[in-house]
């Protein structure tokens, strides 16, 4: 059915994590550089701190939440497209949101 990539990230700088507007350009350019097609978005800021987004895909859907007090966010990354586009969306997240660590998953769907 597909391939789902669920990364872990640690060491993450605060203010990113807790700017919405940042969040939703991230994901964006993400789905973006994997030629993932995007359907819709949408965001929720918590208070005081905090964000879930999600935006569906033609090809399924990445997500994300973030504990900015944590420095922490987890992210899912699922297609039914190409597992090495998914692979590089992880990355350019991981790369953007300034991870120290991370850790991630790949499960055959």
């Amino acid at each position: 059915m597909g391939d789902h990539f669920l990364l872990n990230l640690f060491g993450c700088d605060e203010q990113k994590l807790d700017d919405e507007v940042f969040i939703r350009e991230v994901l964006d350019s993400a789905a973006y550089c994997a030629k993932m097609s995007v359907l819709n978005v949408a965001s929720y800021k918590f208070y005081p701190q905090g964000i879930t987004c999600v935006l569906l895909l033609a090809e399924s859907h990445i997500s994300i939440h973030t504990w900015p007090e944590e420095g922490k966010a987890a992210c899912d990354v699922y297609t039914c497209g190409d597992p090495q586009n998914a692979k590089l969306a992880c990355d350019i997240i991981r790369c953007q949101l300034s991870a120290l660590e991370h850790d991630i998953q790949h499960i055959k769907r």
